[in-house]
């Protein structure tokens, strides 16, 4: 009896072990060392969708006044704001929010720990307690991300320039399957994208693995430059470089990308970015 109650709690376990979903088989990136896999952080982006100048004005105030100095009391720094520059395919304004967590507790503790503060309440008000039938946006997307063990926590980008000229590029890869979204990670990382962008100035703000969102699976990563006249250049250089053309030569790379988007983003004065 005990024999047959000690072979069906190994296959219990072995079933929990395998259930879920599991990387598929990418070979070329080897396991991040504890080290790496501790301090690879979380971001969650938060895109805010507007259709008036109250609605924009009543977010910015709340962002800049009550959330980023109740979040920051929390331990958590280094918070970016960022505003959409539309164009004629999409003319919807937008506020991208990106906040990173050492950790998914930390991520998942912050809600309580906001409605808690009494002076973000307080600051925060008019956007907490606004009306339903004057809401201070239309709609919130939200995406959660965890680092690449190639850059594992965020930068500051290295510009002097004036803060109206920059372009903050934000760019979504989607794969068509789930191990071709793990092979264009492997591609970043062993692959040497991450280390290409580094030496080319890209300015990477931060690369992620998209773990919930609704454009999956995908990727998403952001890179800053001086103004457009740079970002283009930088791009061209990138094009031409030999670890580019050498990294699309390779048969293991191909197809891993059915879809990208640009975003082209300017940062708000009271970014940390």
């Amino acid at each position: 009896m005990k024999t047959l109650q000690f072979l069906s709690l190994l296959f219990a376990t072995l079933v929990l072990t395998n259930c879920g979903n599991p990387q598929p088989e990418t070979t070329e990136t080897p396991e991040p060392t504890e080290t790496v896999a501790q301090t690879r952080e979380f971001y969650q982006l938060k895109v805010y969708s507007f259709s008036s100048e109250s609605q924009i004005a009543t977010t910015d105030d709340y962002l800049q006044h009550a959330y980023m100095p109740a979040v920051k009391k929390q331990g958590i720094q280094n918070i970016g704001v960022f505003k959409f520059i539309t164009n004629e395919k999409d003319t919807v304004p937008k506020t991208y929010v990106l906040t990173p967590f050492q950790s998914m507790e930390q991520f998942l503790a912050l809600e309580n720990q906001l409605n808690a503060d009494a002076e973000y309440v307080q600051a925060g008000s008019a956007y907490i307690d606004a009306p339903y039938d004057n809401p201070p946006y239309d709609h919130i997307e939200s995406i959660l991300m965890q680092a690449f063990t190639d850059m594992p926590m965020m930068e500051t980008p290295k510009l002097d320039g004036p803060r109206s000229e920059r372009i903050y590029e934000l760019r979504s890869y989607e794969s068509p399957t789930e191990k071709l979204y793990w092979n264009k990670v492997d591609m970043f990382n062993a692959g040497g994208e991450v280390a290409l962008f580094d030496r080319l100035g890209f300015n990477a703000v931060f690369y992620g693995e998209v773990i919930s969102g609704s454009r999956m699976p995908n990727l998403m990563y952001m890179t800053t430059h001086a103004d457009m006249a740079t970002r283009d250049k930088n791009w061209e250089a990138f094009v031409d470089s030999p670890e580019w053309k050498a990294l699309t030569a390779m048969p293991k790379y191909e197809n891993n990308v059915s879809h990208a988007d640009i975003w082209f983003l300017y940062p708000t004065e009271y970014s940390d970015y």
